[in-house]
């Protein structure tokens, strides 16, 4: 029997397993899933662009059937499945998957729920303006062209892109044994970094992110520049710059975090609006988890959860319980869901058909070098067109010139051949330039036509020369690459849509992502507290009624209220001399309505039966060099530097030694070279240095600041002197005034005091409060033992003499009284009060009115 299976070669099998999975990697690596550094696309993605632009869709034109164009690009460039190519053409049209869409869709394109597209016989697409700028200059033989699979067609190895697009639209792909994962930026800030490293080829990638601040996503969120990395050498946490790092390597990863607003609701609770969420994450799939979270029991504070997102944008609506902190349950949220998620960075591309991973320079630095090619290639393209063009119209001039004698020649021709033989003989002309002749109509002879022909000829010579120098000179084509920039920023680049924060740290806690918020904190004589927004008093004019703004429990009465920051620490200062701390932000955000809680419930608050807060301050830290001035309802002060109050137990510390039968009513902040205000109810006000006051230790029982020489006197404010300011005094009926406070001398502590206001039994009262105000930028908040308070500007309150008693500030309500007073600047509360059309709001008939806060 006869062999005839010809040429057989022994193969091990291991060896053919080897080299046919490399040459399917390689394929799947070069042909499928990785971009190109030049025009940051995939093949199936460049031929999807080139097809439609084959096709005359242009962003001006009629739309086209997405079937007619994933059937162009299948036929001829693309021998792939339909689908796959439809999903890549959908996703060039979705605004939330590419910053700056390079297809226009018409129809149902998907969503970002994750709602696929519908079928493409019901969808149209048209190219975007800026992919125009993908295929600019392509006929000028600026890119190579291969045959395609059935060597029916030409296809482009790669587009002139004008646009940076591998970092402007990012890419993502899975090849063999690696991934690529871009994400997108800002064009403005790209253009800028490309025109800077033009100008300095020495810049590093590092010297690059002053231009590029980051990634910019279609559907925006925050991404934070710092966070705190464990130094594998010296194994100590070091603060680092999270994108710059990024960068310089070529991969990283970025923090992206959702962006959120708080809304008060109708039910007087807090909802946290989701409006903005991180790259890729899919909306349906978020509020479904968050469900599940909650049915679990696994996320505690959410009454309500629903999606309000309509054409106008997203918008998630998480709705807080009564008794739940919104921020703690956003922080639940950013934890244990992606509305908190990393971005992975890998720069990974194709450079001359290699995969290599590249930092931002070098990613920059290969879009110019290809601009360099293009605008080489394009020129060399324009200057031999022009070139031919010149030949002809040379050709056309010697005709002209001779013009009787060309068409005797023509005339005595026996055919056109023979004539364009003759004229080449005859008039030294070119085959070109004869038959341009021969084609040329008699409408030519026309004296101004034959001046065009002239005009036209030296334009294209100029235009040869522009041309020729350009080709010689380097330094322009890298101009034209900045122009060709700038004009890409000017038309396309539109406003950043993802911010950037500075945070360095990463670990999430409940203070992470407090509202940096003015508020102000009221306290009653029984110490319930709480906190409200400022703007929920509207201002008025003095005389004013006032909204309620605590309601207070039967046998108690508001006793202070403070203007302060959510960040800030409050110290709390009891009656029997000891201290405890919280942080502003623990204390509950209530309305106007709610009686507050107690402050022993408040964490790292102790106190004992019958000991009551008296005395509350506010301050952002505890810094070097800065005291505490205390004083006692007796008149005993006392001075202590602010660091030994930093660390106090949940249990407390002691912050005074009291005297029998005396009481710590007042604590204020100085800086060692401060004037010290003490005045009494009775009217008296006494000012001395506080160098008079030695620093003591907390347990130190103090001096002797203000002697009362009347029995029932009391000390009802201490302050810390400011020289430009004024004294607003206000007694219990509501009478105040403005005095300026340089009419009152320094004298030694230990006296009785000057007259601050006179007196006049039941008519004023005694003094009820004194604070110290600046007329340009304060305004106040005046309150009554039973919860009624005035929000009203400084200026309404008139300046008198220490000796004058002064006018109505505060209209009071039978049996009610004035407690207290605080200040605050303009700017911080300039919203529309909360409930000021609420009963019992209006204003008094007659009285002054004035704009509301």
């Amino acid at each position: 029997m006869t062999d005839d299976l010809g040429d057989i070669r022994a193969i091990r099998i291991e060896d053919e397993m080897k080299v046919s999975y490399l040459d399917y990697a390689m394929s799947v690596i070069v042909a499928r899933a990785l971009p190109d550094v030049r025009d940051g696309l995939k093949p199936v993605q460049r031929r999807i662009l080139y097809a439609m632009g084959e096709m005359g869709l242009s962003s001006t034109s009629s739309y086209r059937k997405c079937a007619a164009i994933v059937g162009e690009v299948l036929g001829k460039y693309h021998p792939h499945g339909d689908q796959a190519a439809y999903d890549t053409l959908v996703r060039l049209a979705q605004s939330f998957s590419m910053r700056y869409p390079l297809v226009d869709g018409q129809g149902n394109f998907g969503s970002v729920d994750g709602d696929g597209a519908a079928a493409m016989r019901y969808t149209e697409a048209r190219l975007t303006a800026i992919a125009a700028e993908m295929l600019v200059d392509i006929d000028k033989d600026t890119v190579d062209f291969v045959d395609n699979y059935d060597g029916s067609h030409r296809e482009p190895t790669v587009l002139p892109a004008r646009l940076p697009n591998l970092l402007v639209n990012g890419s993502s792909g899975i090849a063999v044994g690696m991934a690529t994962n871009i994400p997108p930026h800002h064009l403005g800030e790209v253009a800028d970094a490309t025109i800077a490293l033009i100008d300095d080829p020495d810049l590093t990638s590092d010297d690059l992110c002053a231009h590029i601040k980051g990634p910019d996503f279609p559907t925006g969120g925050t991404i934070f520049r710092y966070e705190q990395q464990r130094n594998t050498i010296t194994g100590q946490t070091e603060r680092v710059d999270a994108i710059r790092q990024m960068y310089a390597h070529g991969k990283g990863r970025v923090v992206v975090r959702a962006q959120v607003a708080f809304e008060e609701t109708r039910k007087e609770r807090t909802a946290i609006i989701v409006t903005e969420l991180p790259y890729q994450v899919n909306k349906a799939a978020l509020i479904e988890k968050i469900a599940d979270l909650v049915k679990d029991k696994k996320l505690e504070g959410i009454a309500d959860l629903r999606d309000e997102s309509d054409r106008d944008g997203m918008r998630i609506y998480i709705e807080v319980k009564q008794d739940a902190n919104p921020h703690k349950v956003l922080n639940n949220l950013f934890k244990h869901t992606t509305m908190q998620s990393a971005f992975n960075l890998n720069m990974l591309a194709l450079v001359d058909g290699q995969p290599q991973t590249l930092p931002l320079k070098s990613v920059i630095a290969h879009h110019i070098d290809w601009r360099r090619d293009v605008i080489r290639r394009r020129t060399e393209y324009d200057l031999g067109k022009a070139r031919e063009r010149a030949h002809i119209l040379e050709g056309l001039k010697i005709a002209l010139d001779n013009l009787d004698a060309v068409i005797r020649t023509i005339r005595e021709s026996a055919d056109v051949e023979t004539a364009r033989k003759n004229l080449m003989a005859g008039f030294g002309l070119t085959e070109i330039q004869a038959q341009a002749i021969l084609d040329m109509r008699l409408a030519r002879l026309a004296a101004l036509e034959r001046k065009k022909i002239e005009d036209e000829y030296l334009a294209v010579i100029q235009l040869i020369a522009e041309l020729e120098d350009i080709l010689a000179n380097p330094g322009r084509v890298l101009a034209i690459i900045k122009d060709e920039l700038t004009e890409l920023k000017r038309k396309h680049a539109g406003e950043r849509r993802t911010r950037v924060a500075d945070d360095e740290s990463r670990e999430m806690t409940d203070e992470d992502l407090i509202a940096d918020e003015d508020v102000v904190v009221t306290i009653s004589r029984r110490g319930y507290i709480k906190r409200q927004p400022v703007a929920t008093y509207r201002r008025q004019h003095r005389g004013g009624k006032g909204i309620i703004g605590h309601v207070t429990r039967e046998e108690d009465a508001v006793d202070d209220l403070l203007v302060a920051n959510t960040h800030d620490w409050a110290l709390f200062f009891t009656n029997r001399g000891r201290v405890f701390s919280s942080k502003v932000h623990a204390i509950p955000d209530a309305s106007r309505q709610a009686k507050g809680i107690p402050i022993i419930n408040l964490p790292g608050v102790q106190v004992e039966t019958g000991e009551v807060p008296k005395a509350t301050i506010v301050i952002p830290g505890f810094e070097a060099g800065s005291y505490l001035m205390l004083a006692t309802r007796n008149g005993t002060v006392k001075k202590t530097p602010l660091e030994q109050f930093e660390r106090v137990r949940s249990s407390g510390i002691i912050a005074i030694t009291l005297n029998e039968g005396d009481e710590l009513a007042w604590v204020a902040v100085t800086s060692g070279e401060d004037d010290v205000l003490l005045a009494t109810a009775h009217g008296k006000l006494a000012r001395f240095h506080e160098s008079e006051v030695r620093p003591m230790g907390r347990v130190a029982a103090g001096v002797i600041g203000i002697r009362l020489a009347r029995a029932g006197d009391r000390v009802v404010s201490m302050a810390v002197a400011e020289p430009t300011a004024d004294l607003l005094v206000l007694t219990e009926t509501g009478y105040g005034k403005r005095v300026r406070l340089s009419e009152f001398r320094r004298k030694h502590r230990g006296g009785q005091g000057v007259m601050l206001i006179p007196l006049e039994g039941r008519k004023t009262g005694a003094v009820a409060a004194v604070q110290q105000v600046t007329e340009t930028e304060e305004e106040l908040l005046l309150i009554s033992e039973q919860g009624q308070i005035v929000r009203t500007d400084v200026r309404t309150i008139n300046r008198y003499s220490s000796g004058a008693r002064g006018v109505i500030v505060m209209r009071l309500a039978e049996g009610d009284r004035v407690v207290g007073i605080a200040a605050f600047r303009a700017g911080l509360a300039e919203h529309r009060a909360i409930g000021e059309n609420e009963a019992g709001d209006e204003e008094p008939a007659g009285g002054d009115g004035g704009p509301r806060g």
